[in-house]
C-alpha cells in the first residue's frame, strides 16, 4: 500500500506514541531501534501516512533531541512529553491535548514499538471513523490491541483516565460495548519490543 493508493482521511490524525525509555532495553529510546535498517519512529510514521493519515503528530521523550536529529519525520508534529518517565499515560494526554484546536476528529493511535503492525492494520482501524464518537480497536483473534481509533468526543475521558502505562486502557474497558473490533490479525502480529529477548524481532537488513 502507498499514499497514492490509500484513501485519504483528513479528519483523523496519526498519533504515534514514540516517548519510551526503553528501561528493559538497557536504556535505548525504542524510537531509535531499526528494523530492516529503519528507525522504528520512522516506520510508524510512514505506516500512519500510507494508511491515509495527512496528519501525524509524533509524541518525543526519552532522547527527543537525538530522534529529532536522527529521524526522517518531515510532515510530522512533534510534539515533546517531558513527563515520559511517568508512563505512557502522560504521553497519550499530551498527544490528544497537541491535537486540540486542529481540524482533527478522531486521533489513531499507535505505539512505536510495535513494528509487526502496518499500513494495512492502520488502514483497516481507520476505515471505521464515523465522527467524533467514533471508538474502535485492531483485534487480533478477537483479542483487543492497538491501533486504536478515538474519536474526539472521547478525548476528554481518555485524558481524565489515563494513567501510568494503562494509556486508554481503563477507558476503553468502560466503554467496551461501544468499541467496534476491527480484526487484523491476517495483516499484522501486535508484539512489543520490551526486553532484550524481543530485539531478535528487529531484522538488521537494508530499508525497504
Amino acid at each position: 500500500m502507498t499514499p497514492d493508493q490509500a484513501p485519504r482521511h483528513p479528519q483523523v490524525a496519526g498519533l504515534l506514541l514514540a516517548a519510551g525509555g526503553g528501561r528493559r532495553l538497557g536504556g535505548r529510546p525504542k524510537a531509535l531501534l531499526r528494523h530492516d535498517g529503519v528507525l522504528l519512529v520512522e516506520r510508524a510514521a510512514r505506516a500512519l501516512r500510507e494508511a491515509g493519515c495527512d496528519r501525524v503528530h509524533v509524541v518525543l521523550g526519552a532522547g527527543a533531541e537525538e530522534v529529532g536529529a536522527q529521524a526522517e519525520l518531515s510532515g510530522c508534529v512533534l510534539v515533546e512529553n517531558p513527563r515520559w518517565a511517568e508512563g505512557m499515560g502522560s504521553s497519550l494526554r499530551a498527544g490528544l491535548r497537541s491535537l486540540a484546536g486542529t481540524d482533527a476528529r478522531a486521533a489513531l493511535v499507535s505505539l512505536v514499538d510495535q513494528p509487526g503492525i502496518g499500513p494495512e492494520a492502520y488502514a483497516r482501524v481507520l476505515d471505521a471513523f464515523t465522527g467524533e464518537t467514533s471508538l474502535a480497536s485492531a483485534a487480533y483473534d478477537g483479542r483487543r490491541n492497538h491501533p486504536v481509533l478515538l474519536g474526539a468526543a472521547h478525548w476528554p475521558g481518555v485524558v481524565e483516565a489515563a494513567q501510568g502505562d494503562q494509556g486508554a486502557r481503563a477507558y476503553l474497558r468502560r466503554h467496551s460495548a461501544e468499541i467496534r473490533l476491527v480484526e487484523c490479525g491476517d495483516v499484522a502480529e501486535p508484539y512489543d519490543i520490551d526486553t532484550g529477548a524481543d530485539l531478535g524481532r528487529l531484522r538488521p537488513g537494508g530499508a525497504h
